[in-house]
């Protein structure tokens, strides 16, 4: 899964969000770093919703113009959780082979 995938479904984790809440959330997810622009993430949101990770929540009108909310399904939560495993074990496997380095003449970089 890429990472702006994933950042796409974690933003949906929490509750429906409209298109600009999305792209906001993701953005402040990442720190910056993944910054997606409109047709991005609305063509990234119709292969999830083909995929049947996400779905519309409901539209709704606001200054004239429908608001489109969407939501996680239970399949993508299914498989955002099943990515933060696989995650959570590729980190886990990087920092214990990253602690049996040598030291000698090497900062740490900061892993404990």
């Amino acid at each position: 899964m890429q990472e702006p995938t994933l950042l796409i479904l974690t933003a949906l984790a929490k509750e429906p969000l409209h298109g600009y809440g999305v792209i906001r959330t993701v953005q402040e997810l990442s720190q910056g770093e993944v910054v997606l622009r409109p047709g991005t993430l609305y063509g990234a949101l119709d292969r999830l919703a083909e995929q049947g990770l996400t779905a519309v929540d409901r539209e709704e009108a606001v200054d004239g113009r429908l608001r489109r909310y969407y939501k996680l399904t239970d399949s993508g939560a299914a498989a955002l959780a099943t990515q933060i495993g696989r995650l959570r074990r590729n980190a886990d496997s990087a920092e214990a082979r990253l602690r049996s380095r040598p030291t000698v003449g090497v900062r740490r970089l900061g892993v404990a």
